[in-house]
């Protein structure tokens, strides 16, 4: 609010010190600027009440006659208040009675009018700016939890589907298995954040590995590269898991051969990212030529780094060289304190 009010003060306060020196000749700069000064700063405190007044009298929809009596009795008000504390101020300045009304009363009243005028209008559009961000965030808010509603329920889907697919191979592994799922049901259950840290979303994606090390044995092959300095960079709930089961749904869960994961974050200065390198069926088998996308979990983590970062966010699938294919997430790097 002060820096508001000190930008909005800026003009008038050049235009005032502008107008002393084109009136009273000669005067110096310095000099009109330092009368400014004195002559605006009752207006600008004043002018905080203004503001405060403003906040307690709500822009009415539709407009109301009654609102704009209410703010031309607050002007007249704050040009007499502005009369009395710039009287105030001289006196104590000059150590005498003085009464300060400059080219006179009434264009002194209609100069603290305008000034009035002013302050309230930029409340208004303080207030009115703080409402849409508030109702912006609230819509974000809002989205990000549907669409974690929608990403959770996927992820057991597919968790639960390794459960069944065991029951009828190896029963003991099937309930060892379904424990696996009960800890990461919990999880989900209790885990609101959209930003979590790489340590809690890596704690994470490891119960969920070693769910599927369950079903696939030592078909699945996990190899990491995380820097431990990263694990306090804030991601995406879900994010990394969100890749990581990619890899296994589509890259290990076709074949029959070892399928190796690679799992790698790396950051610069401003960007973090994680990257899931598997050696599986390759990105034609899961993808449409568009790549656009792979399935509902990324697409659904797409939505949610848009509602999260906009553009300053970026989700990659392709192949890998070696074959295979590589996602490739890049966040902005955002460090937990």
């Amino acid at each position: 609010m002060w820096l508001q009010l000190i930008i909005g003060w800026l003009p008038v306060f050049v235009l005032y010190t502008g107008l002393i020196v084109s009136q009273h000749q000669p005067v110096t700069v310095a000099r009109a600027a330092t009368f400014a000064i004195r002559s605006l700063l009752p207006a600008a405190l004043l002018g905080v009440l203004v503001y405060r007044f403003a906040q307690r009298m709500p822009w009415p929809r539709p407009f109301r006659l009654r609102f704009a009596l209410v703010h031309l009795v607050a002007a007249i008000a704050y040009s007499v208040g502005w009369i009395l504390c710039s009287s105030l101020l001289e006196s104590v300045i000059h150590l005498r009675l003085m009464i300060v009304i400059g080219p006179g009363i009434v264009p002194f009243l209609v100069v603290g009018v305008w000034l009035y005028v002013m302050v309230a209008g930029i409340s208004y559009a303080i207030e009115g700016t703080e409402r849409a961000a508030r109702a912006d965030a609230e819509r974000v808010r809002m989205q990000l939890g549907a669409l974690r509603a929608q990403l959770n329920p996927h992820f057991l889907f597919n968790a639960l589907h390794t459960v069944v697919q065991l029951i009828p191979i190896d029963p003991r592994r099937a309930a060892d298995a379904a424990e696996q799922v009960a800890a990461l049901l919990r999880t989900t259950l209790q885990e609101d954040r959209d930003l979590v840290s790489l340590r809690d979303e890596w704690a994470f994606v490891s119960r969920y590995l070693e769910l599927e090390r369950i079903r696939f044995g030592d078909r699945l092959r996990v190899r990491t590269i995380i820097d431990p300095a990263l694990l306090d960079s804030r991601v995406p709930s879900f994010a990394l898991q969100t890749l990581v089961e990619n890899a296994v749904r589509h890259g290990a869960a076709p074949r029959v051969e070892s399928t190796d994961i690679t799992i790698t974050a790396s950051a610069t200065e401003h960007a973090l990212t994680l990257e899931v390198r598997d050696t599986g069926a390759g990105l034609q088998s899961r993808a449409p030529a568009t790549g656009a996308s792979s399935g509902t979990g990324l697409a659904r983590l797409r939505d949610r780094l848009a509602a999260l970062y906009g553009d300053a966010s970026s989700l990659a699938l392709e192949s890998a060289p070696d074959g295979g294919c590589a996602a490739t997430l890049v966040l902005p790097r955002n460090d937990e304190e």
